[in-house]
């Protein structure tokens, strides 16, 4: 069991999203400890990957950006160890499937597990395949991360049945982004997942203000954020870690 269970302890969970090496490392750093400061119960840490196929417009301008300033996954293992070192947040890799294929599974596990990771969240691994990972990941200490989606209350079920780490509730069909109005009966799919696991449930996908963020808290155990948090870190920059300090904020006070 790692240590993602102290996200939710006795609270509802803020999580927040960046890409790492966006704007560049240094101020990376910057952003995840603000994002700590501001409130995160746990941060996922994006790898930047030239194909994130879960991603919309604004997560995946933000790979390319990191990427064209000679991002790569050995520097992003050395940032998270960095950050990890000053922050007793849990930390969460976000990343696709070819990144740790190409890695080698039990190399990056590893060096993910040195680095100070808690979990992983694999959007491109389908559940039948989960195990190939799983089992390496179980050695480390490390959550493989199941996301579900809005499909199948049959599919649901078996899937958070043996749930690791929180369960990452998708809001909304398509790819990542801010949304103005989500539609789907989350209500009814985090009942179902609590049907079979207790697991905690956080609900991602598309919530990007306070309000938002309110009213799913009520709903799960705690609300993921992302393309809002890199949208600042597109508009400021250099200056992003401060903005991002009082978004994060603004979002755990919302939930508290």
């Amino acid at each position: 069991m790692s240590n993602i269970k102290k996200a939710f302890e006795n609270k509802k969970a803020f999580i927040g999203f960046v890409t790492a090496g966006d704007p560049d490392l240094q101020v990376s750093e910057q952003i995840m400890l603000n994002m700590a400061k501001g409130g995160c119960d746990l941060i996922e840490i994006g790898i930047p990957f030239s194909d994130p196929i879960a991603e919309g417009p604004v997560i995946q301008e933000a790979n390319l950006r990191s990427l064209s300033q000679g991002t790569t996954t050995d520097k992003v293992f050395d940032l998270t160890k960095k950050v990890s070192a000053q922050t007793d947040v849990p930390l969460v890799y976000m990343t696709y499937l070819n990144v740790l294929f190409k890695y080698g599974y039990d190399r990056f596990l590893q060096k993910a597990k040195d680095a100070g990771i808690s979990g992983v969240i694999i959007p491109d691994l389908p559940y039948e395949e989960k195990d190939e990972v799983q089992s390496v990941a179980e050695h480390y200490g490390i959550d493989v991360i199941s996301l579900i989606a809005p499909t199948s209350e049959d599919r649901i079920k078996m899937i958070a049945k043996d749930a690791q780490g929180f369960v990452y509730t998708v809001s909304s069909l398509g790819v990542t982004g801010t949304r103005e109005e989500i539609k789907t009966d989350l209500e009814s799919i985090t009942k179902a997942i609590r049907e079979v696991t207790d697991t905690p449930v956080a609900i991602g996908f598309g919530i990007n203000t306070p309000e938002q963020a309110k009213k799913y808290s009520h709903i799960a155990d705690g609300i993921i954020v992302g393309s809002a948090i890199v949208k600042i870190v597109a508009e400021y920059g250099q200056n992003a870690p401060e903005k991002v300090y009082e978004y994060v904020k603004s979002m755990k006070d919302a939930i508290s």
